[in-house]
């Protein structure tokens, strides 16, 4: 088994820069493990900092609701098939699939059907939306990583075995951010208040929502509510967009900053944030947090349609009531999220509240996430 797994081949489709983050923490404990590993596939710069040859990157992976699906699918299709033919070819030790469910599950399907052992990573959300989706995870995944504590449990009668792994930012965020640290590192003045701006690492999300956010930014400081605003740009080709809804705002006090997104959190006092993996990343820090959500007029109504959302705040969902306010579509207005962020900064209660639950729900996914993942991939090798 060591022998095999020195020299294997383990073949990544990770979507968007979440996926990114979660590949790029596994593929460095699969390498602690196995230095000899090589790993092929979809992935963008944190699996490529841990030795990943990236075929395509992962930011083509980035889409946001049905109309963006619709308006792309020849191109996903395509890569798709690419990269479906070129991994039958050379068929990997072991292929994992890290989220993007839509382009990954029935890849999963194929390759499972050719011998090649699945994991996947990051249940999709059935507990939410789409249960439909179980008949399909069944015929494509091995072994199902859960990142969430209650997940296990939904898979108990499908034949996929399933495994707690617990969620690998709670580890990589620590308990009790410094603040002081995070401003000195983002070169920001440690007086005021600080709000970050996070509208989404996909072009659709930054397209929806980077202007009703900023203009939200614009009423709290005129409030006296926060006295700067941070945006976080997850990559370069969003940055025109920023720049083009900034213009509307020339007095705002605004630094835009490339990456650093968890810096930026450590260092906010409130964020207004882009429903997904980024509100559990505001809830690790520890800081209050408005949730909003936009997407094409189409997409909503081919949603709504089928009775559900496909982002809801992590946070929500997971202590099972309504801790944050959720802003979505038509109510997520710049008048409406300014308001529902002063009604947080102005009830200290609330917020060491929000604190507090924050803190259980860190310890709650807290695991040694990367050595269990790294070792059950490792164990699905075949001798």
């Amino acid at each position: 088994m060591m022998t095999a797994r020195a020299s294997a081949t383990l073949a990544f489709v990770a979507g968007e820069a979440s996926g990114d983050l979660l590949a790029g923490h596994l593929l460095r404990a699969l390498h602690d493990r196995a230095p000899g590993l090589s790993s092929v596939g979809i992935g963008g710069p944190r699996m490529q900092a841990a030795g990943f040859d990236a075929w395509w990157p992962s930011e083509r992976l980035a889409v946001n609701g049905y109309a963006d699906v619709l308006a792309r699918l020849p191109e996903l299709l395509l890569m798709r098939r690419r990269l479906r033919g070129r991994l039958l070819a050379e068929p990997p030790a072991v292929f994992v699939g890290v989220d993007a469910p839509d382009f990954n599950l029935q890849l999963e399907r194929r390759l499972r059907q050719a011998g090649i052992p699945v994991a996947h990573l990051v249940s999709p959300s059935i507990w939410a939306w789409r249960r439909e989706r179980i008949e399909l995870i069944r015929q494509a995944v091995d072994h199902m990583l859960c990142i969430f504590p209650f997940e296990p449990a939904l898979y108990a009668d499908t034949g996929v075995k399933a495994t707690y792994i617990g969620h690998p930012l709670a580890e990589v965020i620590p308990l009790e951010p410094d603040r002081e640290a995070a401003c000195r590192a983002l070169a920001l003045p440690a007086d005021g208040r600080c709000l970050a701006v996070l509208p989404g690492s996909r072009r659709a999300e930054v397209k929806h929502l980077i202007a009703p956010f900023l203009a939200a930014a614009a009423l709290l400081v005129q409030r006296g509510l926060m006295s700067r605003v941070v945006v976080p740009i997850a990559h370069a080709g969003l940055r025109p967009m920023v720049l083009q809804a900034a213009a509307a705002h020339p007095d705002l006090p605004l630094h835009l900053i490339d990456g650093q997104s968890h810096t930026v959190l450590a260092a906010c006092h409130l964020a207004l944030v882009a429903s997904g993996t980024a509100t559990l990343e505001c809830a690790l820090f520890k800081r209050p947090m408005v949730i909003g959500y936009r997407m094409s007029a189409l997409s909503y109504r081919m949603m709504s349609g089928r009775g559900y959302l496909p982002d809801v705040g992590l946070p929500n969902i997971l202590a099972g009531k309504r801790l944050v306010p959720e802003l979505l579509q038509h109510d997520c207005t710049p008048l409406a999220l300014a308001d529902a962020a002063s009604d947080l900064l102005e009830h200290p209660a609330q917020l060491q509240h929000l604190q507090d639950r924050f803190t259980d729900m860190h310890l709650s996914l807290r695991r040694d996430t990367a050595a269990l993942a790294s070792q059950a991939i490792l164990d699905m090798i075949p001798a």
